[in-house]
């Protein structure tokens, strides 16, 4: 689907004290505003509303994050497992165009600062994609995202398996539980190659529930990988993250 829009295209974004800056032109807004903005929405509970919303406490972030369905907290998730991403925000801004002579208003579900620049996510269920004003809001978006040189990400429904997984090991991402000297005895160790259950017996000096979870802790935090499309059992093997 074709898009015309005009330019300027206009940013406003929420600060910490909620003060709210508007209408900046997108081509120069920094980073680093963008890095420290409060969530555009406010947190809202209703009785009988339709989403699920919610907060979670990232790893990455050191913080909570809101998200406001169970899909956006899937790519919550994902983006807290992923090495590269370095920091996350929500709703980070309302993005403002002109699209064949109508304003047009968007905000995006999470900004990603990661190794390889932002990226800019929507999260919406595979059902809606093609409902045309969800495709012409994700065209426009697309390309004042990209026109920037950053990274525009429409995200969906996951592999179900992948996404359990990650679940899972969301319980091992607070670093702080970890004994530090466990933690660096298990990385000293040569896990490649390993299946879980033979790293959960290594050092039997030490509780055993005590090694298991440091293990999926290295797991979560990418010391360690291992294939993540089917239900992690005994029998997975890990691999020396690359």
């Amino acid at each position: 689907m074709g898009t015309a829009v005009a330019a300027p295209v206009l940013l406003s974004v929420r600060c910490r004290d909620e003060f709210v800056v508007e209408d900046l032109e997108w081509a120069s807004v920094s980073l680093g505003l963008l890095r420290e903005a409060r969530p555009w929405r406010t947190f809202r509970w209703y009785k009988g509303q339709q989403h699920y919303s919610g907060t979670y406490w990232s790893a990455t972030v050191g913080d909570h994050v809101v998200y406001e369905s169970r899909l956006e907290l899937g790519r919550l998730l994902f983006a807290d497992f992923a090495p590269e991403v370095r920091h996350i925000v929500a709703q980070p801004f309302l993005l403002k165009a002109g699209l064949d002579g109508e304003v047009r208003r968007h905000i995006p579900d999470y900004l990603l600062l990661t190794d390889d620049g932002p990226v800019v996510v929507d999260v919406k269920p595979r059902r809606r994609l093609e409902k045309p004003e969800v495709a012409i809001t994700f065209a426009w978006t697309r390309e004042a995202v990209t026109s920037r040189g950053w990274r525009y990400e429409v995200w969906s429904e996951p592999n179900p398996h992948v996404l359990e997984n990650v679940r899972f090991l969301a319980g091992y991402r607070r670093a702080w539980l970890f004994d530090p000297d466990l933690v660096g005895a298990l990385r000293a160790a040569d896990l490649d190659g390993m299946s879980l259950v033979d790293a959960f017996r290594l050092l039997p000096e030490r509780p055993r529930p005590l090694v298991k979870s440091t293990v999926l802790h290295l797991l979560w935090s990418g010391h360690v990988t291992t294939v993540l499309d089917r239900p992690l059992s005994p029998a997975h093997v890990l691999r020396r993250a690359s």
